[in-house]
């Protein structure tokens, strides 16, 4: 038996039928009669037949498939954002093809690579945080794929992109720890040649400055994971003495942040307040609570695929490249009060 599903060609041969005829058949086309249409399509379901989408879409220039890019499936922020895709896709009558790059560039290109050999409609991705060569999404943009940017943009790529406002989100994180007596705050940041890095960071330096509170670059660290966090222990605990607060670049490190400072004796927030991005969920079952801002992945995939479809529609109207800004909401909690 065949390792792969039945074919046109397959119940032809097997009916003693022209392939012309099946497929006029299983469309219900008028000029074949009911009995014949009737035998196919029951021996096509006996066989659990179902149409070649790849043929098709070939056909009609049009897989009706989407495909996505993103660092981490795991990741709330980006599950979020692919349920949101899902949503307004698949009311569309579109389907979705998802790859995750794990944050590494080689398996980013490939997966570029792969949803463009399946003939996607468009394409919607959040780069890795190793991308710094870009010219795989140029080639998407020269080949006329349409290509929408979610949360993690490449600035002179010229195509739509949906992001969230973290200048606003860093700097309501550093006021609010500022306007509670923090004035020696730890940031722990990530890669400044990503946007969210570059932006998260100008809104932490920004609200300082307009406190007047100086800015000390041995309170800025790169780290942006649990596992970068826990490397880097002995530095937290060495500036623990220093500090009053920790402005963590998301959720999940500041809630490891919140297991050293524990493990060593440090009180949260009585000693030092604690505050992520990113509002997962976890943040809620964390004790203390943690104070974060809210991104809201879910609209930002709506909109984002929203765009996508509206450029696949018409492909050849002249639009210029447009940015949605996706406004962040301050979530305070315990660890900061």
């Amino acid at each position: 038996m065949k390792g792969y599903p039945a074919s046109i060609n397959d119940i032809a041969r097997s009916l003693g039928l022209s392939a012309s005829t099946v497929s006029r058949a299983l469309s219900n086309h008028p000029d074949i009669n009911a009995d014949t249409a009737k035998r196919v399509q029951e021996y096509a379901r006996a066989v659990k037949y179902r149409p070649n989408a790849l043929a098709i879409g070939l056909k009609h220039q049009r897989s009706n498939t989407i495909g996505i890019i993103v660092p981490e499936f795991i990741h709330h922020f980006f599950s979020t954002i692919i349920s949101g895709i899902e949503e307004i896709a698949y009311s569309k009558g579109m389907r979705v093809m998802i790859c995750q790059s794990n944050e590494d560039y080689n398996r980013e290109v490939i997966g570029i690579q792969a949803l463009v050999d399946h003939r996607v409609d468009g394409l919607l991705v959040s780069h890795s945080k190793t991308t710094f060569d870009f010219s795989h999404f140029r080639e998407v943009i020269d080949s006329h794929v349409p290509l929408v940017f979610i949360d993690r943009f490449v600035d002179d790529i010229p195509t739509d992109r949906v992001f969230t406002d973290d200048f606003q989100g860093g700097k309501l994180i550093t006021e609010h720890l500022l306007q509670r007596g923090r004035k020696r705050i730890l940031h722990l940041a990530t890669s400044k040649k990503l946007h969210v890095g570059f932006e998260r960071h100008r809104g932490f330096a920004e609200a300082l400055y307009e406190a007047e509170v100086a800015y000390n670059e041995d309170l800025v660290m790169y780290c942006d994971t649990p596992q970068k966090a826990f490397e880097a222990k002995d530095q937290i605990i060495d500036k623990a003495p220093k500090i009053d607060g920790i402005f963590a670049v998301n959720d999940i490190t500041a809630i490891a942040v919140l297991n050293i400072l524990r493990d060593a004796g440090y009180q949260v927030p009585g000693d030092i307040a604690v505050a992520g991005f990113g509002d997962d969920p976890i943040a809620q079952v964390v004790r203390p609570q943690l104070t974060t801002v809210e991104q809201n992945g879910f609209d930002m995939g709506k909109k984002a695929v929203e765009m996508l479809i509206e450029r696949i529609e018409r492909p050849d109207e002249v639009v210029q490249p447009r940015s949605v800004v996706q406004k962040v909401t301050l979530k305070v909690r315990d660890s900061t009060t």
